[in-house]
């Protein structure tokens, strides 16, 4: 069964997958796990984020590749960002992160004080 079915069986309802088999090597794990992110997708939105990959970003593309407006492809990409969860790229360093940085030399210890002060 691929995604799609499993997609099509769920009726875009959430799921969670409770044993996984290794093809190759036939190992079992049992328990529960939640599908990743774009698989909770439906397959519409996982083949739009597929094009949207394989164009390289380029919403112009996109809106040829689809045949719609620039608008278009904005709005649906935001509505599928909506359903996505986001690494912090830029997360708050933690008081380790300060004292390594202060021990490389990277930061005073006046800048490391008031980066500890705000965290």
């Amino acid at each position: 069964m691929d995604w799609q079915e499993l997609t099509d069986l769920t009726h875009g309802r959430p799921f969670v997958v409770e044993r996984v088999r290794l093809a190759d090597s036939g190992v079992v794990v049992e328990g529960r796990f939640e599908p990743p992110q774009l698989a909770q997708l439906s397959v519409d939105d996982q083949v739009f984020v597929a094009a949207f990959l394989r164009s390289h970003g380029s919403i112009k593309e996109m809106g040829r590749i689809f045949g719609v407006s620039y608008p278009t492809i904005k709005s649906r990409l935001n509505r599928i960002a909506e359903h996505l969860d986001f690494v912090d790229v830029d997360p708050e360093p933690t008081g380790a992160d300060v004292v390594d940085r202060l021990r490389r030399g990277e930061i005073s210890v006046q800048e490391a004080l008031a980066e500890l002060e705000k965290s």
